[in-house]
């Protein structure tokens, strides 16, 4: 990796999250100034934002581009390697953002980190998305605190409204996260999630999208038990499982 300064070093992968397009990488060097992180919860579309990054390769390292936020809460669906992917929760931006850019800041007027560039839509001019910073803060937290994160789960994947229609069309909600797989002798099993429940909160907290359930489980840790309320059959549940 080399930096700013001509220095070159090397980086150690310390974390990674396939369906989010995240990896953490850890380098050895002194004397960097550090970005700050902003609160990406409270976007509003229209704001003031600038992309950074190394579109199209070395040649272009360091452009900045400027635009506003476009929309918050994007789905994306698309294909690779045969297998249909669902990114969710993205931010929208009009900032120009090509290949090259994955990875670069999207950051706001105060100079404050916002998102993470991953992906335009190549048929499209001035249609690019961001991760949102808030669902890394967790894990960035937990490096600098103990330098090591360790992931825990409920064993199950779910789906919001935005996404669940893409699966079945046949399948309408509200509110909540729909769960369209329980994985075979996890927690949430023995627990009695079941395919099909919607889960309406953890630990108090409105899960309407993936990002709150995910946000939230990475502050926790393996043993750690929490309270989920479950809307099955239009019944609800409260259901306790230990992560």
């Amino acid at each position: 990796m080399n930096l700013d300064n001509g220095e070159s070093v090397q980086g150690k992968v310390m974390w990674t999250q396939d369906d989010i397009d995240i990896a953490i990488i850890k380098i050895d060097a002194k004397n960097l100034t550090v970005a700050k992180l902003g609160d990406s919860d409270n976007l509003k579309i229209g704001n003031d934002v600038w992309a950074i990054g190394n579109p199209l390769g070395v040649e272009f390292q360091r452009t900045t581009t400027k635009g506003i936020i476009s929309g918050v809460n994007r789905t994306l669906t698309f294909e690779e390697n045969g297998k249909k992917i669902f990114m969710e929760d993205l931010i929208q931006t009009d900032a120009s953002i090509n290949s090259g850019n994955s990875g670069g800041p999207l950051i706001n007027e105060n100079g404050e980190v916002i998102g993470i560039n991953t992906v335009k839509i190549t048929t499209a001019e001035g249609i690019g998305f961001a991760v949102p910073i808030n669902i890394v803060k967790p894990i960035i937290e937990s490096f600098i605190e103990k330098n090591s994160f360790i992931e825990v789960n409920l064993g199950i994947y779910a789906y919001d409204k935005e996404i669940v229609k893409y699966v079945n069309s046949k399948i309408t909600i509200d509110n909540g996260i729909y769960v369209t797989n329980v994985n075979r002798g996890s927690n949430a099993e023995k627990a009695g999630i079941k395919v099909g429940d919607i889960i309406m909160s953890i630990d108090g907290i409105e899960t309407n999208k993936m990002i709150d359930l995910r946000k939230y489980i990475y502050t926790k840790k393996k043993g750690d038990v929490v309270s989920l309320v479950v809307n099955r059959r239009n019944k609800i549940e409260n259901i306790k499982i230990e992560l």
